[in-house]
């Protein structure tokens, strides 16, 4: 059974994840979004060395290294899925504490919207 990957969206219909894909350079965006591909034909364990745990909350994230270090943070929220909640570049060592507010924002409203009906 293949997996989905899924991108926040906002409530009026916002694609903050599309957005960011789009402002990348084209090798950037293509390397993420062959990764992405890769979780849907073959799950999370085909793309282990892309990902890592966020220490103190339940969200991973995708790494791409490179001239810039490109990260989304995603959860899984349902069996086989994917979500991908935010994406940023990584200037320094650690998760900005910011892009984890926004991802855990992200995903209270996707919750409102998508678990609680």
């Amino acid at each position: 059974m293949s997996w989905k990957v899924v991108y926040f969206v906002t409530p009026s219909g916002d694609n903050p994840i599309e957005d960011f894909l789009v402002s990348l350079e084209s090798a950037s965006r293509a390397k993420i979004l062959r990764v992405f591909q890769h979780i849907r034909e073959f799950g999370l364990q085909s793309v282990v060395s892309h990902l890592r745990k966020l220490e103190g909350s339940s969200f991973w994230e995708v790494r791409i290294l490179g001239r810039d270090n490109i990260r989304t943070i995603y959860i899984v929220p349902l069996p086989q899925t994917v979500l991908v909640l935010h994406g940023f570049v990584k200037k320094s060592e650690k998760t900005p504490i910011k892009q984890l507010t926004i991802s855990e924002n992200r995903y209270k409203i996707w919750k409102e919207l998508n678990l609680d009906n």
